[in-house]
């Protein structure tokens, strides 16, 4: 019988080639295989090898400091091919200035595309990313100069007269995958792993290309110890498994702690009660974007806004039996959390696949998503993606604004140094940002309004001053704040002249005021 051999981390990371493909598997710092990444960065650091990677990564997989910030040096990395790097600056400043190709896809579609790898398809193909910045006819996924001189690593095929974007194979030569634990065998579990991720089907498409499969695991069980149905990788498929030399540090359960079963499914914790988060403009941004809502709908909350404070408010005003909230990692209910946590809940009512549940949300849709977003454009294209030099890449945006029935952006009106005043009487802008959101022409097109229309799906981008809401001629302006001047703060502080709604309505202020506004009676009188 095969069986992986078991082997320090420096062992480990001997066996990865020079210019070869290495493949992570995590999200934020949850399953990062710390303890490898770590002497990955220790052997290039003292002997300049392994080098010139390849780095394929579906997810963001760092806390700024951890996670695959290890990898972020000039020459260990030649190409990076990945879904986000918003939690990784050391990533974005090697990208931004040149230092290293940069390819950027779509999250989902990048999950997904371990299946169509491991069955030796001509690879995955999808109506996802067209019109956006990964059609091969815009930019291809390329993020920065140095990699638009180089091939491309997504096509554009027509099947049956419809067109599809081919996300092209990537060999894999090493993959890296996290366990709780192994049994002699190697046979491996990930129960206290607060996502279930795309670990197996990432395995067969590295067995696929003969790559190798390290596994870094808490602790090793006798044969026999484990239940079959808990295995999540075969030993068989596994050919070296590390065991972390310091669990507290190095195999935490995600960035904030080490270990809490509340948020991996080992048991229910106690839920107290809910300490509203404090007023602030982002928190008026989530109540206005939250009032589009509908009763019995499934919702997805991205990063930015969204991200830090859609829980809390549903915590706060009590509508988790009206709405049930999911995250792009796999999570269905709880509460989840924000910030470099993002993709967890405590107390989930459900953990699926992260590459699963990107079916549920490439195929049948969400009902409503809420993400945030850095420009709109006057043709309702939204670029969330790249800012300046910054390219945070697209995570899951791109995957989930292109079949969501409702799209809802989050974003303050203007960016840099805002402020504000708001209460009963309205909202006034004491300061405002340095520069404009509302433009004539994005930097780059994460979610091409045109194409959304004609999908069918209802667009608004809600800001703490003003909402549009996209039409087939483009965004128009359907209702500002009281105490807000059109011309003066609406108008002037945008690039070009919108349409305005005939009837422009003033919006209700009790997204100003503390305590509970109201959003469980207003949903519940939508579905009277």
């Amino acid at each position: 019988m095969k069986k992986p051999v078991f082997i320090t981390a420096r062992e480990a990371v001997d066996l990865i080639e020079d210019g070869s493909t290495l493949c992570t598997i995590g999200m934020t710092l949850v399953s990062a295989c710390e303890t490898i990444l770590q002497e990955i960065e220790r052997k290039f650091l003292e002997e300049g090898s392994p080098n010139n990677l390849t780095y394929f990564h579906t997810c963001g997989q760092s806390d700024r400091k951890r996670g695959k910030a290890h990898l972020a040096h000039e020459g260990l990395i030649r190409r990076v091919i990945g879904g986000h790097w918003g939690l990784c600056p050391p990533f974005m400043e090697l990208i931004s200035e040149n230092k290293i190709e940069a390819y950027n896809l779509p999250q989902g579609q990048m999950a997904n595309m371990f299946h169509s790898m491991a069955l030796r398809e001509p690879g995955k193909l999808s109506k996802i990313g067209l019109g956006t910045y990964i059609d091969p006819r815009i930019e291809g996924g390329k993020m920065n100069a140095r990699t638009k001189e180089q091939e491309d690593i997504v096509g554009l095929v027509t099947v049956d007269g419809e067109e599809y974007i081919q996300y092209k194979e990537i060999p894999i030569d090493t993959l890296l995958i996290r366990g709780t634990y192994c049994d002699e065998n190697g046979n491996i579990t990930t129960e206290q792993e607060a996502m279930v991720l795309e670990v197996l089907p990432a395995v067969m498409a590295a067995k696929r290309f003969n790559g190798k499969v390290i596994c870094q695991v808490k602790q090793v069980l006798r044969n026999g110890t484990i239940d079959p149905k808990r295995v999540t990788v075969p030993g068989v498929l596994v050919d070296a498994i590390v065991v972390c030399d310091d669990v507290y540090e190095n195999h935490r359960q995600t960035s904030s702690w080490y270990y809490d079963p509340a948020y991996s499914g080992q048991a229910f914790g106690q839920e107290g009660a809910v300490k509203p988060i404090p007023m602030s403009v982002r928190k008026i941004i989530g109540r206005r974007a939250m009032m589009t809502l509908e009763p019995d709908v499934i919702i997805n909350v991205g990063t930015g806004i969204p991200n830090n404070v859609i829980g809390p408010i549903i915590a706060e005003e009590q509508v988790a039996d009206d709405v049930t909230i999911t995250v792009e990692s796999g999570i269905y209910g709880g509460v989840p959390a924000g910030g470099i946590d993002f993709g967890i809940s405590r107390n989930p009512q459900a953990l699926i696949p992260h590459d699963r549940q990107f079916e549920y949300y490439n195929g049948s849709g969400i009902d409503f998503t809420f993400m945030g977003a850095g420009e709109m454009d006057m043709l309702g294209n939204v670029n969330a993606t790249k800012m300046g030099d910054k390219a945070p890449g697209a995570g899951g945006f791109i995957d989930i604004t292109s079949t969501a029935k409702h799209v809802v952006f989050c974003s303050t009106f203007t960016g840099g140094g805002l402020e504000v005043e708001y209460g009963e009487h309205g909202i006034r802008i004491v300061k405002e940002g340095k520069f404009k959101k509302l433009v004539k022409e994005v930097q780059q097109i994460s979610y091409n309004g045109k194409l959304a229309f004609e999908r069918g799906q209802v667009m608004y981008f809600v800001t703490e001053r003003a909402v549009f809401r996209l039409t087939e001629q483009g965004p128009v302006l359907i209702e500002i704040a009281k105490g807000v001047d059109l011309e003066k703060d609406i108008l002037a502080q945008m690039e070009f002249v919108p349409m305005i709604a005939d009837d422009l309505k003033e919006t209700d202020a009790c997204i100003y005021r503390e305590g509970v506004f109201g959003l469980k009676q207003m949903i519940r009188e939508k579905g009277a």
